[in-house]
């Protein structure tokens, strides 16, 4: 036997169809009316207003190098004997370094010596001639022609002497200038000989050892372009960092600024050079520090972000007076004039305006998935009855 099939009577599925019709013109009219109350916010980037230290600044790259460093090399030529310091040894002023080997000096010496005590017995014999012949020219016994010989050879005794004064001088110079002394109080760093290898001082003074006379005393040698030269003076402040430690920041001030411009590659710079304390010694020299020279600092500052004051509505161009787009809840997007301070190229200072910390402000627009610019946004509507997906391209030539 058969089930029998109820049948709504036509009538109620009317009325239910007009039911359905009623709830969703309903449903569409409050949601309009929800709109009107909130504007879509949505299609829109937006920032918050805030308050903090602004600090201007010109940043650059340079070279960590020592205080007072002294390049000490020999005077003269020879093979190195002995090296009795090494790197980071502490040094005091006239410690001898190395040692050449002082054979030669000391036979140079030797017969200087002997040239000179040679030189004075001419002298002597040079002197007594001339005191006991002189009797005899003034008696009429000499001519004067003949006396003349005696004259000379006591000048050129006297000359023979002070040659061999002076070059027993050199040759005692030069055995002292074999022992390589320091010149200053200071930390060796760097070495560049070893015992056993030949120097020349003929042509050049090799450089032995580089001393450094403060490493808590360590200076940064910048190179400013010169668009921004014009904002840096002596003694402004600069914080830089290096990467040895890249959390940490370091003080600094400016000590010179050098006058002579440096052009590479139709660029123009000046070397600036930026004083480096280093009480804890993690400065090195060589390290490269990345320096940002303080130009203004404002503390407690009301700040945008720059697009903010790019950012016009409908895609116009901003006005000639700086102005924003606050965003805030419940009220359409309103734009307003303020008035601006300094930047440091991403956040501007506000000075005067009916801005305050903690409004919203836009940026931007929103892109689609396609990359498109999010002119609508979206409602609740949209929300509560999302668009179905895209389907891919139907039975064609070469989609199956």
């Amino acid at each position: 036997m058969k089930p029998v099939m109820k049948t709504r009577p036509r009538w109620q599925k009317i009325g239910l169809l007009l039911g359905t019709l009623l709830v969703l013109l309903a449903a569409t009219r409050w949601l309009t009316r929800a709109g009107d109350r909130a504007p879509d916010t949505s299609g829109f980037q937006t920032a918050m207003v805030t308050r903090d230290t602004l600090i201007d600044s010109v940043s650059c790259t340079g070279t960590l190098k020592a205080v007072g460093t002294v390049e000490v090399g020999t005077q003269v030529s020879g093979t190195i004997e002995r090296v009795l310091v090494d790197y980071n040894h502490r040094v005091r002023k006239g410690q001898v370094l190395a040692e050449l080997d002082t054979a030669l000096f000391q036979a140079a010496v030797d017969k200087s010596s002997a040239d000179l005590r040679r030189a004075e017995a001419l002298l002597a014999k040079a002197r007594v001639e001339f005191q006991r012949h002189r009797p005899l020219l003034a008696e009429g016994h000499l001519s004067a022609q003949e006396f003349l010989g005696y004259e000379t050879a006591l000048a050129t005794a006297e000359a023979d002497l002070q040659s061999s004064r002076a070059a027993l001088k050199q040759a005692e110079t030069n055995l002292r200038y074999a022992r390589i002394r320091s010149p200053i109080d200071g930390t060796v760093i760097e070495r560049q000989i070893e015992a056993g290898q030949t120097v020349a001082a003929s042509f050049s003074t090799p450089t032995l050892f580089l001393i450094a006379e403060d490493l808590a005393r360590m200076e940064i040698q910048t190179d400013v372009d010169e668009s921004d030269i014009g904002l840096i003076r002596p003694g402004q402040k600069v914080i830089f960092t290096v990467q040895a430690y890249p959390e940490r920041k370091f003080n600094g001030a400016v000590s010179q600024i050098r006058l002579n411009p440096t052009e590479t590659s139709n660029v123009v710079t000046y070397t600036v050079i930026v004083e480096a304390p280093n009480p804890d010694g993690l400065l090195l020299p060589g390290m490269t520090a990345t320096a940002d020279f303080i130009v203004s600092r404002t503390e407690n500052a009301l700040l945008v972000p720059n697009a903010a004051l790019q950012f016009a509505p409908n895609d116009a161009e901003p006005g000639p007076e700086p102005s924003v787009t606050l965003l805030r809840r419940g009220q359409a997007p309103l734009r307003v004039t303020v008035e601006t301070g300094h930047s440091d190229g991403a956040r501007t200072v506000i000075l005067g305006g009916t801005v305050a910390a903690g409004d919203r402000v836009i940026i931007g627009r929103r892109m689609d998935s396609a990359g498109r610019k999010n002119r609508n946004g979206n409602n609740l509507f949209s929300k509560l009855m999302p668009r179905p997906p895209r389907r891919g391209p139907g039975p064609g030539p070469g989609n199956p």
